[in-house]
């Protein structure tokens, strides 16, 4: 029998903070067999490491920072808050493991997943589903390490540690282990639940009409990709930038390098279609970040050269509504059925967070109603990993529901 439970407190206060989430806990007699704990950047990582320790010791646990906090069932938890999504399932099997991504993520995501199944009591199994939670920056290179184990036999779901202000620090984004803390990580969760998993994953926007092939790529710094990177220089050929902002109708044309355009283009990223589902043709987001020199952009993930790429329009009634019908997707995937539903966990983009602004209290009932009023915690990430048509990927603007059976 599987119990979820969801705790999500709000200080500005670390050590206060915590002292409520003890009462909460206290009050629910929890024994948790996994955990996720997500917080608001301004907390101090130490010690909610410390208390988590003491407090359930031996309990694998991950997370990291969210940006704004996070959200639950009791709506957002907003600035200072923290979130904890509590386990209790005597019957199945869980592990984390943790890697510096240093030189290779790729080889890093690999490590820490040989760890994770070890400390589940599972090497060489196949897992029902792998969290991860990691540095924005080297997405897909941890999806292929990942899948050299498993390949696209099993869900790799999670997200890119956030902080509140798109500041691009390492240090603020950071990443929360058994061991503790750290900023540059990648943490690997297998979780082997008795009562079944299911996930959705989608993104909220529409393609808007036009769409181009990217024609040249590089790594960020100017650095040659080898055929993908984050540094798309052209699209048909012609400066990406140049492409990019007629698309959008000069909408980033007073922008020079070293701009970051996140803000502006937040409800206009660019769209991948990776086939469809139900005839409906199914887009992979990417948001573009900066302008570099000589027309071209950054993203937050990686395009290869040959990519046809659509220009893409949200708006934020369809950033609402879209969580809800994530969530209502995953319940229904359920092996035993919407009724067994125990609780879940949701991965929304952080830049939707800030596009959506104070209708976010909108977005958590959707995902509360979807969810029968069931326990669930959502966190805000800077990246999104989930599955699309049987494939795992990277993508951005992206939003992902986990759903548990009892």
């Amino acid at each position: 029998m599987v119990s979820v439970h969801s705790i999500s407190v709000r200080a500005a206060d670390t050590a206060e903070a915590l002292r409520a989430l003890e009462r909460e806990a206290a009050s629910l007699g929890i024994s948790p067999d996994f955990l996720c704990v997500f917080y608001d950047e301004t907390h101090d990582d130490e010690l909610i490491h410390a208390f988590l320790a003491a407090r359930f010791p031996g309990v694998p646990v991950l997370g990291g920072t969210s940006c704004g906090g996070v959200m639950s069932e009791k709506g957002v938890g907003g600035d200072g808050s923290i979130g904890l999504f509590v386990i209790e399932d005597r019957e199945g099997e869980f592990g984390v493991g943790v890697a510096e991504l240093g030189d290779d993520a790729a080889g890093a995501a690999e490590r820490a997943l040989h760890q994770a199944l070890e400390r589940a009591g599972c090497p060489g199994e196949l897992p029902e589903l792998i969290w991860i939670y990691q540095a924005p920056g080297r997405e897909e290179q941890v999806i292929a390490g990942l899948c050299r184990v498993v390949g696209e036999r099993c869900p790799i779901i999670g997200g890119s540690a956030a902080d509140n202000q798109i500041a691009g620090s390492a240090r603020r984004w950071r990443q929360m282990a058994p061991d503790g803390p750290m900023h540059d990580g990648v943490v690997v969760g297998v979780l082997f639940p008795s009562g079944g998993v299911s996930v959705a994953f989608q993104g909220g926007c529409e393609p808007a009409g036009p769409h181009g092939v990217v024609t040249k790529v590089a790594n960020v710094g100017g650095v040659p990709a080898q055929g993908s990177g984050r540094a798309i220089l052209a699209i048909d050929g012609q400066p990406a930038a140049d492409v990019y902002n007629r698309w959008l109708g000069g909408r980033i044309g007073h922008c020079q390098a070293g701009d970051n355009i996140t803000n502006e283009t937040v409800m206009f990223p660019l769209g991948i279609d990776v086939g469809k589902i139900g005839g409906v043709a199914q887009y992979l987001v990417v948001s573009p970040q900066k302008i570099l020199d000589n027309g071209a952009f950054s993203t937050f993930a990686n395009l290869a050269e040959g990519t046809r790429v659509f220009s893409m329009r949200g708006d934020r009634t369809r950033l609402v509504e879209r969580a809800g019908k994530v969530a209502s997707a995953a319940v229904a995937a359920l092996p035993d059925g919407p009724a067994s539903f125990a609780g879940g966990l949701v991965v929304y983009c952080a830049g939707c967070r800030m596009a959506v602004g104070d209708e976010m209290g909108r977005v958590s009932a959707a995902i509360r109603d979807s969810f029968g009023g069931m326990p669930f915690v959502g966190c805000f990430t800077f990246g999104e990993q989930g599955r699309i048509l049987g494939r795992n990927v990277h993508g951005n603007q992206m939003i992902s529901a986990i759903a548990f059976g009892r």
